[in-house]
């Protein structure tokens, strides 16, 4: 009896052998649900379910098949046609939140925003149709990690490789990305795995990218980021630190740039978010329930007009998506060019040592956000106008808490700011 048994578990094993090295033989094999194969499944082995079906399917595709750019541009424009988006010229109010959006797309290194606000306040809506008015920007075609031809910060490895060794790069312009992370997401999924069978059997790094990979160079958005599992936040306030996503897995390493603007958005009431990834966040926005009672039919109205026939009304506000897209690129380009006076910067010092701000980031993020709005206005040189519009959202999140103020700390900046500047 027991020579029979490992006669068959012999079997079995030589059977899983050939079945295992039989893979590279068969480049495209599809089996469907519903086909009457019986027993027989991929290289011998199949398990049975009720009624001769097989409880388990094998979808196995050839991965070196080339796809036609042409081809993937037109399922792209179809797929994104299937789910208009609501235009951003056709929000109506909550300029605070529009204005840190636009200024974060000019210059994607201030780092980002944290819009909290009561809930139905339009904070997922605004941050979504902001995918419209997103530039192109030049990456090497098909870099996973959108790397920059320019910037050897912004490249993957490989591609940093082929640079050195005097490689022609393939350079395509592209739009930025906007990527969400779900609350439910996987540490895997976001920073990415190894494939870790092929490195063993054939000694190659396989890397699948994940979330991380994608948004390089992009954005990165969290709803309900105050509800973001601990261990995600680490992940991001890692690569949020050093601009680079590095995958551990069974002691075999790989790193990718991910540099990308994080857009968060939460309700207070649900939680607070942890100090450490609040600091990270570039500009602070609040976002209130718009009381004026005929705003709020005017926003019922534009809903339900969206609702009814989204294209007509995509339709109705594309001139004023296009100018709005044309100051951005416009913004974009001139950025470089804008100078701010020795006195403000020193006055942004002084009003930031004064709120005992900790660290340096408000210091810097204060200053890059007043260039971009002056380069928004059209102008070269950053007056106090622009900071004072600025710097609430930039100071606010960072002031040590008081639990007996009850003063809001973006007032609390607008004074010490009038204060300083005179």
């Amino acid at each position: 009896m027991a020579s029979v048994l490992g006669t068959s578990t012999a079997i079995l094993a030589s059977q899983s052998l050939v079945s295992l090295s039989s893979k590279p033989v068969f480049p495209s094999i599809s089996i469907n649900p519903g086909q009457g194969y019986g027993r027989k499944l991929y290289g011998g082995i199949g398990i049975q379910g009720r009624k001769g079906r097989p409880r388990f399917h094998f979808a196995v595709t050839n991965v070196a098949t080339e796809v036609n750019p042409v081809e993937q541009a037109q399922k792209l424009a179809a797929k994104e046609s299937q789910r208009p988006v609501y235009p951003f010229a056709a929000i109506v109010g909550q300029d605070e939140m529009k204005l840190c959006l636009l200024l974060n797309v000019i210059d994607p290194k201030i780092g980002g925003v944290m819009i909290m606000g009561d809930r139905g306040t339009g904070k997922s809506t605004t941050v979504r149709s902001l995918i419209d008015l997103l530039p192109e920007i030049r990456v090497v075609f098909g870099d996973p990690y959108n790397s920059d031809p320019e910037d050897p910060e912004a490249m993957g490895i490989e591609v940093r490789e082929k640079v050195t060794k005097g490689e022609e790069l393939a350079i395509t312009m592209t739009k930025i990305n906007m990527v969400d992370l779900p609350l439910g997401a996987t540490e895997d999924r976001v920073c990415g795995t190894i494939d870790i069978e092929k490195a063993l059997t054939e000694g190659v790094k396989a890397f699948e990218p994940g979330l991380l990979a994608k948004a390089n160079r992009g954005i990165l958005y969290v709803d309900e980021v105050n509800l973001l599992d601990d261990h995600l936040v680490d992940v991001l306030l890692d690569s949020a630190a050093s601009g680079w996503n590095t995958v551990e897995r069974e002691g075999i390493s790989i790193s990718h740039p991910a540099r990308f603007i994080l857009i968060g958005s939460g309700n207070p009431e649900e939680g607070e978010l942890r100090p450490q990834l609040l600091d990270r966040f570039g500009m602070h926005a609040q976002v209130g329930t718009v009381r004026d009672a005929e705003l709020r039919v005017q926003i019922v109205e534009e809903r339900a007009r969206f609702d009814k026939n989204p294209k007509e009304f995509r339709d109705s506000y594309k001139a004023e998506q296009e100018k709005l897209q044309q100051q951005i690129a416009s913004a974009r380009s001139n950025l470089s060019s804008v100078q701010i006076d020795q006195d403000l910067k020193v006055k942004i010092s002084k009003v930031c040592a004064e709120l005992n701000v900790d660290g340096l980031r408000g210091d810097i993020v204060t200053n890059r956000a007043a260039k971009a709005l002056a380069a928004l206005k059209g102008r070269d040189k950053v007056t106090a106008e622009d900071i004072a519009t600025v710097i609430p959202n930039c100071l606010r999140h960072r002031l040590r808490k008081d639990p007996l103020e009850s003063v809001d700390s973006g007032l609390l900046v607008i004074e010490k700011f009038y204060e300083v500047f005179g």
